[in-house]
């Protein structure tokens, strides 16, 4: 297996394009023709210990969900963790990849197996199934990349279909598996040649009134500039007209950071505090309730630190709004602007989905050695 390969599966699983701006996420180390020699080691946080776990099996990669490259290193000496941690791995040939916000904004990515958790009673949890109304709270955009703009231009009948496949073979006119899609009206088109002009149809001087066809088809702005060449010198006019319309990008309702989960039916805080505990595996829970323990239905949900999606939480009127930790003062606004908060600790609400991470590579990485760190752990232990 290379390094590509594994690239190309977590692409599949989480595509980049979703992540956050800011975030540095994709191959951090290795070269992408290389083997990869031996298992591959999931983590959360890719530790010092991490780090010699996975050199003791002799690991080939490692997917490590935060980034350890986030600021640009100066130097790889022995000065700090992240300089040892990545020029261990370099010297041991050892790739490492993560996929962080990504992964949290993908379909049955990290927030939706929290949302599958949170959305039913203890237990009773699905995989893949949410029990309610679930959408991003950020829609990502997306749609077919080869549909960015537009391109139209007025074509004499005749020479449709002779246009229209010279378009096609300059990238235009593709959707999905379908070629040379177009639309066709038909209209009249007027022109009146000047001096100097050798006009296809009609005279110099003359008001030319032409039947033709309005043909729009749809293409990449990377295949733009040869599209615009193709037609240029398959359209039978000396100066074809022809207009280029810039599309919106698709908004993905399901794809994007953070959820807003309708429940189908209201939980207390205790009960969504239960929910998480059982499918988390873990105890440790704190919340913040601005009145009663009431039933609430309508929550937003962000793994790890997702303070900075409360605003949007709030406008798309969450009650209770679920992440891993927030600072005093997050809380405090957030309590003040009348939302309820619920944190189960930051690496706890990732951590978990490990396994469906290691399942989904299986899917795609056919006989891989796919293994889940023993040494990632919380930093912070609970007396």
């Amino acid at each position: 297996m290379l390094i590509s390969d594994l690239v190309d599966a977590m692409e599949l699983i989480a595509p980049l394009k979703a992540a956050e701006p800011w975030d540095k996420v994709g191959l951090q180390l290795g070269v992408p023709t290389r083997t990869i020699g031996g298992p591959t080691l999931l983590t959360i946080d890719l530790t010092e210990k991490v780090l010699a776990e996975a050199m003791a099996m002799r690991a080939g990669a490692i997917v490590a969900y935060h980034p350890p490259i986030f600021t640009p290193l100066e130097r790889l000496t022995n000065a700090t963790h992240t300089e040892r941690i990545i020029r261990g791995a370099a010297e041991a040939g050892i790739a490492i990849y993560s996929p962080h916000t990504a992964l949290d904004a993908a379909t049955d990515g990290v927030t939706d197996w929290l949302c599958e958790g949170l959305s039913t009673t203890p237990g009773r949890a699905k995989e893949g199934v949410i029990k309610g109304d679930c959408r991003a709270l950020q829609p990502s955009m997306g749609g077919d990349p080869e549909r960015e703009v537009k391109v139209i231009t007025f074509v004499p009948k005749a020479s449709l279909d002779h246009v229209r496949n010279a378009l096609g073979t300059a990238g235009a006119g593709g959707i999905g598996k379908y070629q040379l899609c177009s639309f066709n009206t038909v209209g009249e088109g007027t022109f009146l040649p000047q001096e100097g002009t050798n006009p296809t149809v009609g005279e110099v001087g003359h008001l030319e009134r032409v039947n033709e066809v309005r043909l729009e088809m749809v293409c990449s702005k990377h295949a733009l500039p040869l599209v615009v060449q193709t037609l240029r010198q398959f359209h039978p006019y000396e100066e074809p007209s022809y207009d280029i319309i810039e599309l919106v990008a698709e908004p993905l309702r399901n794809v994007g950071p953070g959820r807003r989960l309708v429940l189908d039916q209201p939980a207390t805080m205790s009960e969504l505090a239960d929910r998480l505990r059982y499918h988390l595996d873990h105890s440790r829970m704190r919340h913040a309730l601005v009145d009663d323990d009431r039933p609430f239905r309508t929550i937003g949900i962000v793994p790890g630190s997702g303070a900075s999606l409360i605003n949007l939480a709030q406008n798309e009127g969450c009650e209770v709004f679920i992440t891993g930790e927030m600072t005093h003062h997050q809380i405090l606004a957030a309590t003040q602007a009348g939302i309820n908060i619920l944190l189960a600790g930051h690496t706890n609400t990732e951590r978990g989905y490990l396994p469906r991470l290691a399942a989904k590579l299986l899917e795609h990485l056919k006989g891989a050695d796919i293994r889940i760190s023993t040494t990632d752990r919380d930093q912070i232990v609970a007396e």
